[in-house]
C-alpha cells in the first residue's frame, strides 16, 4: 500500500526543552529564526547570497512526494547507503556489519538483497556499529568502496574493492577517531572535489569538539589516500568544527556543503558548512548570535526531528528525521535554507538515511530495528520516494 502525506503545518513557536534522545515523536513541526536571519555568522568574515542557482529556485506548487516502491524488507539496522554505476545501492547494517547490494525494485517487487561481505573488528555498541558508505568516483577503474567503523578502541575510515558482488580485504583509510557508545558521527561521502568528507560526532564528551587538532565533533576532508587535503583550513584534516553530532551531509547543485547536526536540550540544526568555521558546540546550541560562532540555517526541537541522513534533489535538500519520523524537504535558493515541510509523518517510523538514486528519486531507510523504535512486521525497509 502506498502512502501519501499531506504537508505537516509550519509554526513559529519560541522552542521548550526537550529531553535528547533518537526515539518517539511528536506531531508539529517547529521552526526557530526568520529567513533572513537564519545562517548568518557572528564572524565577520562570512557572506551569504540570497540569489537562487540553479534548480534552486522552485516553483510555486511543488509535488507532494510519495513513496512508489519497497526496494527490500527484513533489514537489520541499514545505516548507510550509496549507488554503484550499476545502479545497485550498497547498504551497511549497523550491528551486524554486514554489506548488502540491493537491486532495483521490478514490477512491485523489492530488489534482490546480496550479502557481498562482512566489515571485520566492528564493534556495535548503542549508536556505534558500522555506520557510512561511500563509493569511489572512480569505482569503474578501482572498484573501491569506503566505510566508516566504530572499532574497540577507535573509529575508522576503511576500504576495501568488490568485485562480483564480493568484498576483497579492508584496509584502513583514516584512524585515530575518538569513538563511544553515542555521538559516533559516520557518514562519508565523496564532494563535486573528489575528496572524501567524514563527520564525526564528539563521543558524548563534549570538550573534545572544542579541541581543533581533535578528531571529535568535526567535518574532516581527506584524499582518497586519507591524507589532509591541501587548502584545507587548518593544515590537518580538520574542515569544520565545534559540532555536537553529525549524521546527514550533501551538497546543492551550486557545490555548497550543507549538514544536519543533532542537537541535545534546545535545537537540532541543518547547518551550511564553510571551511575553517566554528559551529559553537557546546558553547552555544541553536541559534546564539555570539561573535565567532556560526549560526544554523534551520532549527527544531529534537522531538521534531533528530536529524540524520541528508540529501540534494530538485533544488530541495531532503533530510530524515529519527525521533520526528518523518521525511523533511527544504527549499534551497543560493547559501539559504528556508520552508521546511515534513512528510509521512509516522508512516513508517523512524527515518534514517535518504540519498538520491541514479534515476531522480529517492532511497529512503527505516530505522525501527535499532532498540529505540517500533518495528513492523516488513522492518526494517529501503523505501523508494518519488519527490
Amino acid at each position: 500500500m502506498l502512502h501519501r502525506a499531506l504537508p505537516a503545518l509550519l509554526v513559529t513557536v519560541a522552542l521548550t526543552a526537550t529531553a535528547c534522545s533518537q526515539g518517539g515523536n511528536e506531531s508539529v513541526v517547529e521552526i526557530t529564526g526568520s529567513a533572513s536571519a537564519a545562517g548568518e555568522s557572528a564572524t565577520p568574515s562570512e557572506s551569504s547570497s540570497s540569489s537562487p542557482s540553479g534548480t534552486g529556485t522552485t516553483a510555486a506548487v511543488s509535488p507532494t512526494p510519495q513513496v512508489v516502491a519497497t526496494a527490500a524488507t527484513g533489514l537489520d539496522v541499514p545505516w548507510g547507503l550509496d549507488f554503484l554505476p550499476d545502479g545497485r545501492a550498497i547498504v551497511t547494517e549497523r550491528d551486524t556489519a554486514k554489506v548488502l547490494l540491493v537491486s532495483p525494485p521490478v514490477d512491485g517487487q523489492p530488489g534482490d538483497v546480496v550479502e557481498a561481505g562482512t566489515v571485520p573488528k566492528v564493534v556495535p555498541t548503542a549508536e556505534a556499529g558500522l555506520l557510512g558508505v561511500a563509493v569511489s568516483p572512480h569505482f569503474a577503474k578501482d572498484r573501491t568502496v569506503f566505510f566508516y567503523t566504530c572499532t574497540a578502541k577507535e573509529n575508522q575510515v576503511v576500504k576495501a574493492t568488490l568485485r562480483n558482488d564480493e568484498l576483497g580485504k579492508v584496509e584502513p583509510v583514516l584512524t585515530g577517531i575518538p569513538n563511544g557508545e553515542i555521538h559516533d558521527g559516520g557518514r562519508i561521502a565523496f564532494g563535486p572535489d573528489g575528496d572524501l568528507y567524514v563527520t564525526t560526532g564528539e563521543t558524548g564528551d563534549e570538550k573534545l569538539a572544542r579541541d581543533r587538532d581533535n578528531y571529535a565533533g568535526k567535518i574532516l576532508r581527506i584524499t582518497p589516500e586519507g591524507k589532509k587535503v591541501a587548502g584545507n583550513p587548518f593544515d590537518t584534516v580538520v574542515y569544520s568544527w565545534g559540532h555536537r553530532n553529525m549524521e546527514g551531509i550533501a551538497w546543492d547543485d551550486s557545490g555548497n556543503l550543507w549538514a544536519s547536526e543533532f542537537g541535545k536540550d534546545t535545537a537540532d540544526e541543518l547547518n551550511l558548512i564553510q571551511p575553517g568555521l566554528d559551529y559553537g558546540w557546546p558553547v552555544v546550541e541553536g541559534m546564539s548570535h555570539q561573535r565567532g560562532y556560526t549560526n544554523p540555517q534551520l532549527t527544531w526541537p529534537p522531538d521534531d526531528a533528530s536529524p540524520s541522513g541528508l540529501a540534494f534533489d530538485g533544488g530541495y535538500l531532503w533530510m530524515a528525521a529519527l525521533q520526528g519520523e518523518r521525511l523533511y524537504r527544504i527549499t534551497v535558493q543560493g547559501k539559504k535554507a528556508t520552508d521546511p515541510e515534513g512528510f509521512f509523518e509516522g508512516d513508517y517510523g523512524r527515518i534514517r538515511t535518504v540519498v538520491t538514486a541514479p534515476d531522480g528519486n529517492l532511497w529512503m531507510t527505516t530505522s525501527n530495528t535499532d532498540g529505540r523504535g517500533d518495528p513492523g512486521p516488513d522492518d526494517d525497509q529501503i523505501l523508494v520516494v518519488e519527490p
